[in-house]
């Protein structure tokens, strides 16, 4: 385990209330007070970066730099190489200002057509920072199939179209410790807790 860098506070550097959700699931072992961006009213950082890397590090460090502690962001997003890597770092933005994740679904179905290779996946990076500028990243994937028409209600953003490999259910469809145990979000956690806690 590398030297931990949280002490009891931690940021979670995201407006996304079912992103802040499912992080505060993942941490919740752990016993650390957190806020989030929105409930410290930390403006979201333009994302100008070319990969979710770029991106994770430069919403953590606005966050932190703000409210002196510790923060962590999320860069995550839906590849689909059909699409050429599309939606990719733009995944949020396909949902407009009023994140409209169904019609950015729509989006995706009208590009990909019937015959297209649906095979997709997800890639969530994780970014720790602290206000004196340390930094470090951890990476989770998971790969699967995009589904039409969508199903299920649970989860967020494009969950509902995206049925990982070796599962029946879309993301949406799962309840949320069944998808905490094998999404992208939850590799990339794990790097992250056994580096910052190990076998807290």
């Amino acid at each position: 385990m590398a030297h931990r860098l949280i002490d009891d506070s931690l940021v979670i550097a995201s407006h996304n209330p079912g992103k802040v959700s499912e992080i505060r699931d993942l941490l919740h072992p752990f016993k650390l007070i957190i806020h989030s961006a929105a409930e410290l009213d930390l403006p979201e950082p333009e994302e100008t970066g070319t990969s979710f890397s770029e991106n994770a590090i430069l919403k953590a460090s606005a966050a932190a730099e703000r409210s002196g502690m510790a923060a962590l962001a999320d860069d995550s997003g839906l590849v689909v190489p059909a699409l050429g890597g599309a939606p990719g770092i733009y995944s949020a933005r396909w949902a407009g200002p009023e994140k409209d994740f169904d019609s950015a679904m729509v989006r995706i179905e009208k590009k990909l057509g019937p015959k297209a290779n649906r095979e997709a996946h997800f890639i969530c990076v994780l970014a720790l920072a602290l206000p004196n500028g340390v930094t470090r990243t951890y990476e989770g994937a998971v790969g699967g199939t995009l589904v039409w028409p969508p199903k299920g209600k649970s989860g967020f953003g494009y969950d509902p179209m995206f049925r990982p490999k070796k599962f029946s259910e879309t993301f949406g469809e799962m309840h949320p410790p069944k998808k905490h145990q094998i999404s992208h979000r939850a590799a990339a956690f794990r790097l992250f807790t056994a580096d910052q806690f190990g076998d807290a």
